[in-house]
């Protein structure tokens, strides 16, 4: 038997599949109709493992693997279309369909924005970025930020979220799920960290090093080759540097930017002392109220699965049936409950497709928690 009628057969087969797949899906839908009358919900486990347990044990042993994927992934499609048969639509794709439709141009070029720490910052530098005549209103925390566009002071604030080197930050992820905001922007902005003093101070005179937590993280190297400084975190990396300018200390060196340097009258004594060159670190602009520009490609959300088997994985087989190419997902402990976490996803896509809107859908009706954080583009 050549190919072509090796071929024929599967065409075949998969003719008589199709048919017995459309069958069984109206099957599921008579199933979806009876569980809306008695109230009952869509997930079963008992049943989904009865079957589970059937049909590989009549695939045989050298299947019987083959045969749970399959049988996992129909599981997931036919729970999404009971869903979409008990909730055909919701409040949030509603929201998300009036936001496709009334898209903004671009992003305003004047704005007052909340930013944590001071003038010099690297929140600062990235504000500058996203709005050409930005009136920055700084705040002590990025708790401070947050409370700033939830309650109105500022339509938007700017906010570190990951660094290519150091990873997530992770004060910003926990304070998230405490605040009401959208995500309208993203900008990845180059780091370029240097050691500043004192005029006329030489390096083997420092003996204490201040920055922020995550701008000593990025520069472990540096710090480990001179273990007789003392490191002390700060706020900020440009709060750090008007430390030392204001200190009158010629022991005291902090770790920030070149600007934060030419804004105190620091000297650098050290350049490039991140671990890496390709040192990154991304900002999110956040606002209050969902709104959708121009050239939004990517999609951030923030989501709680089922704290038992298969959750994830269930929530992760929409994304991957949608074709969907998921960038990032970042898991965070919750507070008060052991070994039980929040994820964030971020995704490439727009709420502009209704397939997308579809998928959101589909994500929040089996999360045990959903928000929508944002449709936005990100800068490079």
């Amino acid at each position: 038997m050549d190919l072509s009628e090796i071929r024929s057969r599967l065409d075949g087969i998969d003719s008589r599949l199709i048919e017995l797949f459309a069958e069984r899906m109206h099957t599921v839908a008579e199933v979806a109709a009876y569980k809306k009358e008695h109230g009952l919900p869509v997930l079963d486990t008992g049943r989904e493992r009865e079957i589970l347990n059937r049909v590989t044990l009549q695939a045989g042993d050298d299947l019987e693997h083959y045969a749970k994927l399959l049988y996992q992934t129909l599981f997931s499609v036919s729970r999404a279309y009971q869903a979409d048969q008990l909730h055909p639509a919701s409040a949030l794709t509603d929201e998300l369909a009036r936001a496709a439709e009334a898209v903004q141009p671009k992003m305003p070029s004047r704005a007052m924005v909340a930013c944590q720490g001071t003038e010099g910052a690297y929140s600062q530098q990235a504000c500058v970025r996203m709005f050409e005549y930005a009136d920055i209103l700084y705040m002590n925390s990025f708790n401070d930020v947050f409370n700033a566009v939830e309650k109105g002071m500022c339509p938007y604030g700017v906010l570190p979220i990951e660094n290519s080197t150091a990873g997530s930050v992770t004060q910003v992820y926990d304070l998230m799920e405490k605040h009401h905001f959208h995500i309208v922007r993203a900008v990845r902005e180059r780091i370029d960290h240097r050691l500043l003093a004192l005029p006329g101070v030489k390096l083997e005179e420092i003996r204490e090093i201040v920055s922020h937590e995550q701008a000593l993280r990025q520069c472990g190297a540096f710090l480990s080759a001179h273990p007789g400084i003392k490191v002390t975190p700060m706020e900020n990396t440009a709060v750090a540097a008007s430390r030392v300018a204001s200190s009158g200390r010629r022991d005291l060196a902090a770790i920030a930017s070149r600007a934060s340097g030419a804004l105190y009258g620091l000297d650098t004594l050290a350049e490039a002392v991140s671990d890496t060159d390709n040192n990154f670190t991304r900002f999110i602009c956040i606002a209050r109220d969902l709104t959708l520009y121009e050239g939004a490609n990517k999609i951030s959300l923030m989501l709680s699965a089922a704290h038992r088997p298969g959750s994830l994985y269930r929530l992760l087989s929409h994304i991957a049936m949608a074709e969907v190419n998921l960038t990032k997902l970042e898991s965070r402990p919750i507070p008060g409950k052991d070994f039980e976490f929040r994820f964030f996803f971020d995704i490439e896509a727009s709420i502009r497709h209704e397939s997308i809107r579809t998928l959101i859908g589909q994500l929040k009706k089996e999360a045990d928690q959903f928000v929508f954080l944002g449709n936005y583009e990100e800068i490079r």
